[in-house]
């Protein structure tokens, strides 16, 4: 009886948090959980006239088109790559960021260029597709206009040569989200506690070896979450930095053409969404099975920091 009295007075306490958590699990609920029950269109030829769940059944013939292309090998090593390059620059790039802002000495300037280096975060891809068109526009271009006209250097069209764009785009990503990135390990940072900085002061230590002896080792938990998550994304684009951005300039597809990108192109000229269905099933089983594999290694070197 005492018990059952405890437990309805504790979920009378949670009950105030359980109701400001409720708007987002049921949001997570119905955005990532519902919808993984439609995971068998992957393996039907959709036909509308049936209904999906009467459409006929073909196995893995919807994966097959994935790899029985030609840019199978080029879409795949497009997004790993990609996204390899994302995830250890844009870890170096906020981290980076969230020692600097950690350094300003006055919250009023810590406040302000938090706020402007989260803004690039909020501009959406379309907006940012036509203000990198304002700098690579062949004709009247920023660069070519100012830069390399004006200095007699040859001018360069963007949008037909692809050896430019991986380098572009990366660009484009490290300035778009490392300094929102930057914003859990600056609130990581901010919660160490001075007394340890100080007391490496005392003894000698300067800002950059108080930065590589304390700050990065404390930081490494974080650093590892963060990492592993990424990884579970690693056979995921973002549609718009590889769509849109490039304005799907069919020149550039040996360099910007990713998984994302492929499927959207075959599912408007072929109307397949079965094998829609299949590619991101294919992506999510793989990124489980890499944050799997990621986390045992980690597990293997250091339990501590391991995310499960």
């Amino acid at each position: 009886m005492n018990a059952t009295i405890a437990k309805r007075r504790e979920l009378k306490k949670m009950m105030p948090l359980l109701l400001l958590a409720a708007p987002g699990l049921l949001y997570l609920l119905i955005n990532n959980y519902i919808p993984m029950l439609g995971v068998f269109i992957g393996f039907k030829e959709v036909d509308f006239t049936k209904g999906i769940f009467g459409s006929d059944w073909v196995g893995l013939n919807n994966f097959k088109f994935l790899f029985n292309t030609s840019d199978a090998f080029i879409m795949t090593r497009n997004t790993i790559l990609y996204n390899l390059a994302f995830i250890i620059l844009g870890t170096i790039c906020s981290i980076f960021i969230a020692v600097l802002m950690s350094e300003l000495l006055t919250k009023v300037y810590s406040k302000f260029f938090q706020s402007g280096l989260v803004l690039p975060n909020l501009i959406s891809m379309v907006v940012l597709s036509y203000l990198v068109f304002a700098f690579l526009n062949s004709d009247s271009g920023f660069i070519n206009l100012s830069i390399l006209r004006p200095l007699g250097l040859p001018e360069i069209s963007w949008y037909s040569e692809a050896k430019y764009w991986p380098y572009i785009l990366v660009i484009i990503q490290l300035w778009k989200t490392a300094g929102y990135g930057s914003i859990v390990y600056f609130a990581f940072i901010a919660g160490i506690d001075k007394s340890i900085y100080e007391a490496a002061k005392i003894d000698g230590a300067g800002k950059l070896k108080q930065i590589f002896n304390i700050t990065l080792p404390l930081l490494k938990p974080t650093i590892i979450i963060l990492g592993l998550l990424s990884v579970g994304r690693i056979f995921n684009s973002d549609f718009g930095l590889f769509y849109q951005v490039p304005m799907n300039a069919g020149a550039l597809y040996s360099t910007t053409q990713t998984i994302d990108t492929y499927v959207y192109r075959a599912l408007i000229q072929l109307n397949d969404i079965g094998m829609s269905a299949a590619a991101g099933l294919y992506q999510s089983l793989v990124g489980f099975i890499l944050v799997l594999i990621v986390n045992a290694i980690v597990r293997k070197v250091n339990a501590d920091n391991a995310l499960f």
